[in-house]
């Protein structure tokens, strides 16, 4: 995250460990996480969406591109806003540096059929997750969503 410098992915400026907890020095974001405003608001407007939309595109891509990293939770837990309604995109515990990957993890909602599969997975699980969150946005819940797990994995 220290090498990490796009408008639309929170910044590490510091990190240092203290007895047997690190700690990260990272932009403080007040507009809360973009799940929140999920919950208070149920549905979007196509404008909004596709605002939000394009910031993740960009941040993906960055990511991707430049990085070479598999984020691998794109959830709205994971992307917070700022006071103006820009998202920066954080808590990248899961992400990984590699074109590709075998490790099963993620978030039921969000998973992407290759993962389901144990198949092995690319950046492609990111773009998947994206797709969720927009219907998820549009549509008040995502398009798999069911409260047992093995039924919505079957679902995906």
């Amino acid at each position: 995250m220290l090498e990490v410098k796009h408008p639309f992915i929170v910044k590490m400026h510091y990190v240092y460990q203290k007895n047997y907890r690190i700690y990260f020095v990272m932009d403080y974001i007040g507009g809360g996480e973009l799940f929140h405003h999920i919950q208070l608001k149920t549905r979007f407007t196509e404008n909004v969406v596709r605002f939000l939309a394009i910031q993740l595109i960009l941040a993906l891509g960055y990511l991707h591109k430049e990085l070479n990293v598999i984020y691998r939770d794109l959830k709205p837990e994971n992307i917070i806003l700022d006071e103006h309604g820009y998202l920066k995109l954080c808590d990248f515990g899961l992400s990984k540096q590699a074109e590709e990957s075998n490790t099963f993890c993620g978030t039921p909602e969000y998973v992407s059929p290759e993962m389901l599969a144990g198949s092995g997975h690319d950046k492609n699980v990111d773009w998947w997750a994206l797709g969720i969150i927009i219907y998820e946005l549009l549509s008040g819940i995502p398009p798999f969503y069911d409260k047992d797990h093995s039924v919505m994995f079957e679902n995906i």
